[in-house]
């Protein structure tokens, strides 16, 4: 997605979404969650919502790097290192959030001192060490500073998949990515009380996740397409993971 268009037109994003049929795909999806979290109280929810949804989301982004942790044992302070660190993430992420509309790669390097902390080396914390994965998320950051007509799920499907290909950080750049879809769903207004889980959205499908973000990864217009496809459904996991939809 980076280093190809971007810098050339003056919506980076919108190429993506108007691949066919992601306008329609996304519209159906935004639609479908907003029937799942609006309809039943998200105009009601409460920061206890949102509490869960995070943990939630911690025990989901540990699973997918191959922590097998339910919500209730990370609560009670269980789990291992990967586990811990996405339960510390969790608890500081939406905090985050003026950072990452000031300045994402700062906020990604603090993302990553969160979750790798107890399981990488202390000199890695918050360093990404990949010359081109600090050039695609420095073009990214730009990218992100551009007005755009593009659907915020969009957006946060990109952005995610984009972090985790760019593979800056010495390690979970996975961890990462899930991370920034939280915060732009958050950013966007699609999600503006924090209680959808994508992370569960993605731990639902592990081999269709890994396999749209290997196409993505492609550099290729049907990598792209394969991985918004894929994220759509992810997106509608997300919302029937949500504690309002219990």
């Amino acid at each position: 997605m980076t280093g190809r268009y971007a810098s050339v037109v003056s919506d980076p994003f919108i190429s993506a979404a108007l691949l066919e049929g992601i306008p329609s795909t996304y519209a159906g999806t935004r639609d479908g969650i907003d029937s799942i979290l609006r309809d039943r109280g998200l105009r009601r929810s409460t920061p206890e919502d949102t509490a869960r949804s995070l943990l939630l989301g911690a025990a989901a982004t540990a699973s997918l790097e191959g922590s097998e942790y339910d919500a209730d044992t990370l609560a009670a302070g269980g789990g291992d290192a990967v586990a811990r660190g996405a339960v510390r993430l969790s608890t500081e992420l939406l905090g985050l959030l003026p950072t990452w509309n000031r300045s994402p790669v700062q906020a990604l390097a603090r993302i990553h001192a969160l979750a790798a902390s107890g399981s990488a080396d202390d000199a890695d914390l918050g360093r990404p060490v990949n010359p081109d994965g600090v050039a695609r998320l420095t073009e990214l950051a730009w990218m992100l500073g551009q007005p755009t007509e593009a659907p915020g799920l969009v957006v946060a499907a990109l952005v995610n998949a984009e972090i985790t290909a760019a593979g800056a950080f010495s390690s979970h750049n996975g961890v990462i990515g899930r991370a920034a879809e939280r915060l732009v769903l958050l950013a966007k207004g699609v999600d503006p009380a924090s209680v959808l889980v994508p992370e569960a959205g993605h731990a639902a499908e592990p081999a269709g996740y890994r396999s749209a973000l290997e196409a993505y990864a492609g550099g290729q217009p049907t990598g792209v397409h394969q991985w918004l496809m894929y994220a759509s459904q992810a997106f509608t996991r997300a919302a029937e993971a949500s504690p309002l939809a219990r």
